[in-house]
């Protein structure tokens, strides 16, 4: 009876060695300290400035039906552009902000450095993708072509994310893969890349990150 016990005991001792073996080298090779809150906030910051920017597109349609803008259309719409870019810029910038603050703190809690090489691989296979989708925007843009740019910073952001899935929890490639399955969607849709650049980065969003949020123990 008393080598039964001392055998379960054993065992138990063995499985917990073991699950603090694998908690370890998760530590080691991958970045757990991301906050859903994180997802959630910056959703919410997209859907704001989704919706300023369909303000501002309603205004340039209303004002130039009523033929202010004829002489000047061009000016007219490369100023609009210039908002509308000034715009993404100010949401992503409150992301990184959200994201450096709220990281900091949950990785202070779990006694873990941010700034780790793991880190610096994930940011590096994160931010590849995402630089090569920024200029390939830009130079679109510059184009003429409006109505791509859209399906093109949603697809490449989506391969953004999972690029950077290998150095973080796992299921963070399925928001990766619904962004590019939407940016390829949007593509056979130009003229609502507003609206779809909402549901990316606003719901997928809003949506991942309440289910990292309220999942105790992320399966990675």
């Amino acid at each position: 009876m008393q080598f039964k016990v001392l055998l379960i005991m054993t065992k138990k001792d063995y499985l917990q060695d073991i699950s603090e073996i694998k908690n370890i080298m998760n530590r080691s090779t991958r970045f757990l300290s991301l906050s859903g809150l994180t997802g959630i906030l910056a959703g919410v910051y997209a859907l704001i400035g989704a919706f300023f920017a369909q303000q501002i597109l309603k205004e340039y349609v209303n004002t130039n039906n009523r033929s202010v803008y004829n002489s000047e259309m061009g000016f007219a719409l490369d100023f609009i552009m210039m908002e509308l870019i000034g715009i993404a810029l100010i949401v992503a910038l409150l992301s990184v902000i959200t994201a450096y603050i709220l990281t900091k703190r949950k990785a202070k809690k779990e006694g873990v450095s941010i700034w780790t090489t793991t880190t610096k691989r994930l940011l590096f296979h994160f931010f590849i993708p995402l630089a090569t989708g920024g200029i390939f925007s830009l130079i679109i843009l510059n184009q003429g072509f409006y109505g791509f740019v859209a399906p093109a910073t949603l697809i490449f952001y989506g391969l953004a994310i999972v690029n950077a899935s290998n150095f973080t929890f796992s299921s963070v490639k399925y928001l990766g893969i619904a962004e590019i399955i939407l940016g390829l969607i949007a593509l056979n849709y130009i003229g609502y890349g507003l609206y779809f650049w909402a549901i990316g980065f606003g719901v997928f969003h809003i949506f991942y990150g309440t289910i990292m949020y309220f999942r105790e123990k992320p399966t990675i």
